[in-house]
């Protein structure tokens, strides 16, 4: 075990819906993180769907393809720094903005947000479990 920690936080900004291209900038900024050996290369919350996806994340065909990209970007990424990203979780009848721990090819960790705002523009406790 090492003393130290090296994050990269990619700040970077997702596109509603296109679950492809944010997949694609996640890939860039992993590459990137390895190239400058980061252990760990971080994402905002619900990266993968873009924020705010709003009534989107209600559809099951939309949270499961954005599951399936988390898995794939977890493929794709299989070697170098671990990865911290958001995504909308189904789990059964519940549905959670989650952010996902990938490393090794696989979802490590998966954490589910408890706090949900409502106040202006939020409107998680309306969309999302806790």
């Amino acid at each position: 075990m090492t003393d130290t920690l090296k994050l990269t936080l990619a700040q970077l900004n997702p596109t509603v819906g296109d679950f492809a291209g944010n997949i694609a900038k996640a890939v860039e900024a992993h590459a990137e993180a390895a190239r400058v050996g980061a252990d760990m290369v971080l994402f905002p919350e619900m990266f993968v769907t873009g924020y705010q996806a709003q009534d989107l994340v209600l559809r099951p065909a939309f949270t499961c393809d954005a599951m399936a990209h988390v898995e794939k970007l977890a493929k794709q990424c299989d070697n170098g720094p671990a990865i911290g990203i958001g995504a909308p979780l189904l789990e059964g009848d519940n549905l959670f903005n989650a952010y996902f721990i990938l490393s090794g090819g696989e979802i490590l960790t998966i954490l589910r947000k408890h706090e949900l705002p409502n106040t202006k523009v939020f409107d998680e406790e309306r969309l999302f479990d806790s």
